[in-house]
């Protein structure tokens, strides 16, 4: 099992936002602090948004879009259900495809917030846009990201990505290669204490929290 610690990496940015890459994938450019992602996982960030900053207009194509909100709030401009408004604990998915989009990401307060950036390549090019939120709930991990092309209720994928919140002493468990990203709280993660920042790469993962409100991320090829 390997950890990548936030916090012993540069901190970067761009435009209103500051925030600690931890995965660039050799991929799409590659960096010598970082690791490379898993399946078709390519790119995570952990972001904080200046108080009322945001990423200015810009486009993309052929390439999934994951938000976690993880702080404070967002508001969403862009060619795709624009005006949408996030809050703590929803997700957004967008899928650029072939016809790609555009988007603007704001934080409307005067505080900062936070949220993870998450980057998939496609299985498929020239894919419709498409775009999706996902409200988290305690107890539970959410699947907002994969799975097979009969369902409607994720974006098709081979990469699976899961987001949750647990509680104290919950378990969870995994079979095959993982990556796992902890946003806040303490918990055992294959005898392992974990906590806020840490980033882990295993295979067969087995989660106990040892605290509340253990926020994680899981990506999985699964």
């Amino acid at each position: 099992m390997e950890i990548l610690y936030r916090d012993k990496l540069p901190l970067g940015g761009f435009a209103g936002i500051k925030e600690h890459r931890l995965v660039i994938d050799q991929r799409i450019g590659g960096d010598v602090n970082t690791w490379d992602g898993i399946g078709n996982f390519v790119y995570l960030a952990d972001a904080r948004y200046n108080p009322y900053g945001e990423s200015n207009m810009h486009s993309h194509s052929e390439i999934d879009i994951i938000s976690v909100i993880l702080e404070g709030a967002v508001n969403h401009e862009g060619s795709l259900k624009h005006g949408q408004s996030l809050a703590t604990n929803q997700v957004q998915v967008q899928r650029a495809g072939g016809e790609g989009f555009s988007h603007n990401e704001i934080n409307p307060d005067g505080i900062k917030n936070r949220m993870l950036q998450i980057w998939v390549l496609p299985e498929e090019a020239g894919e419709p846009a498409n775009y999706k939120v996902y409200t988290l709930k305690k107890r539970q991990m959410t699947h907002i990201y994969g799975g097979g092309n009969g369902q409607d209720e994720t974006l098709p994928s081979n990469t699976n990505i899961e987001v949750g919140i647990l509680s104290k002493d919950q378990k969870i468990k995994k079979e095959g290669e993982f990556l796992a990203y902890i946003t806040d709280g303490k918990a055992y993660l294959n005898d392992i204490v974990v906590e806020d920042g840490m980033l882990i790469h295993g295979t067969g993962l087995d989660i106990k929290a040892i605290e509340d409100n253990v926020r994680l991320t899981i990506i999985s090829t699964q």
